[in-house]
């Protein structure tokens, strides 16, 4: 029955009837069933000259997103980058060429060394950065336009001080972008815990962001431990039919490594599966029927070093539980190894992993 509802209450696909609360039009909100993260154009880029920057990906590689079946990309932006000398006008020059490819295109914040917690000159540089990207933005088609406020705020314990600075930068947005559909998201990493602690905004042009990698020990191979052994966790299994089994394997793959072995059997034990992945998500899906919002799954991915049985496994599972759930999503991403790990920058029409898309459900690349 929860099922059930959530799909009546988060993000409506064409052939769902949106309830009246949901201002969003339909057909905007149809775009985030499927989308990319573009991760290292205005990010990582490699180089902050202008001329590298406006040529980073090619027309041909755009138009493969879209037709893969791509309907959004999201385009992470370090504002350190943005805020270079000449270089914000180039980031806007590539948000309206994604939109002229048919490419809604989430305009997300990515910082990478702000503090946002402690540091009010951050927040000021947050707010600023908003103000004069929401003005910039309004020559791109604001119906393809989604900006988020922040990738990932930590804020941990803090949901109230997160909430109050969100709350600042969407009325910064607002006043560039007031027809624009905002990703709004949850403090602690924009996990599903800090969904479930935020309050929601009064404006309901908006859509409510959380990002997912459960378990870490399998789609990051556990990079959050130094010291282990990234290829016996490489070997780990999804879904875990049997965790007696499973167990016996981990065994047999670490004799004489006790911390990876350690990691390994707690994984089985905890029996991984697509049920297991079900009820997390449930969880938020359920959270956004009780404030009739609308989700979307920012970032979800598994590591290229996972064997493929597990890693295709993992991501069709997560694809079809998110669809069933009615909540679009976003592969992190297209130039990172979490995703089809192309290089950065994309040289010339890069190919597509067939495999990866058909765990997408999107068999139509090239």
């Amino acid at each position: 029955m929860i099922r059930f509802c959530c799909l009546l209450s988060v993000l409506a696909f064409p052939w769902w009837v949106l309830p009246s609360w949901a201002q969003p039009p339909a057909e905007r909100l149809a775009l985030l069933r499927s989308g990319v993260n573009i991760t290292g154009w205005f990010r990582y880029p490699g180089s902050r000259d202008p001329a590298a920057l406006v040529h980073w990906m090619s027309d041909a590689a755009i138009a493969d997103l879209r037709r893969a079946g791509f309907g959004f990309v999201r385009l992470a932006i370090d504002p350190s980058v943005a805020e270079a000398p000449g270089i914000r006008e180039i980031v806007v020059d590539a948000v309206c060429r994604l939109q002229r490819f048919g490419l809604a295109v989430v305009v997300d914040a990515h910082p990478t060394d702000w503090h946002l917690e402690t540091s009010a000159a951050d927040r000021s540089a947050l707010r600023a950065f908003w103000r004069g990207m929401a003005v910039a933005l309004r020559r791109c088609n604001p119906s393809l336009t989604f900006p988020e406020v922040l990738n990932e705020p930590v804020f941990p314990n803090d949901p109230t001080g997160w909430t109050a600075l969100q709350h600042a930068v969407l009325g910064d947005i607002r006043a560039g972008l007031p027809d624009s559909t905002v990703v709004l998201t949850g403090q602690d990493w924009g996990s599903i815990a800090g969904l479930l602690a935020l309050r929601p905004e009064a404006d309901r042009n908006t859509v409510y962001s959380f990002h997912f990698y459960d378990p870490v020990e399998l789609t990051s191979l556990a990079t959050y431990r130094p010291g282990l052994d990234r290829q016996a966790l490489a070997r780990l299994p999804f879904p875990v039919s049997d965790p007696a089994a499973c167990a016996a394997a981990v065994e047999a793959a670490v004799p004489n490594d006790r911390a990876t072995a350690d990691l390994m059997r707690y994984y089985c034990a905890l029996g991984w599966d697509r049920a297991a992945l079900a009820r997390r998500i449930d969880t938020a899906a359920t959270w956004a029927h009780q404030h009739g919002v609308v989700l979307l799954a920012g970032e979800f991915g598994a590591s290229a070093a996972l064997n493929p049985a597990a890693r295709l496994g993992w991501l069709g599972a997560m694809r079809d539980v998110l669809e069933a759930a009615g909540i679009g999503w976003a592969l992190w991403g297209y130039d990172d190894i979490m995703g089809f790990a192309v290089p950065r920058p994309p040289v010339g029409r890069p190919i597509l992993d067939g495999n990866v898309l058909r765990a997408l459900g999107l068999p139509r690349g090239r």
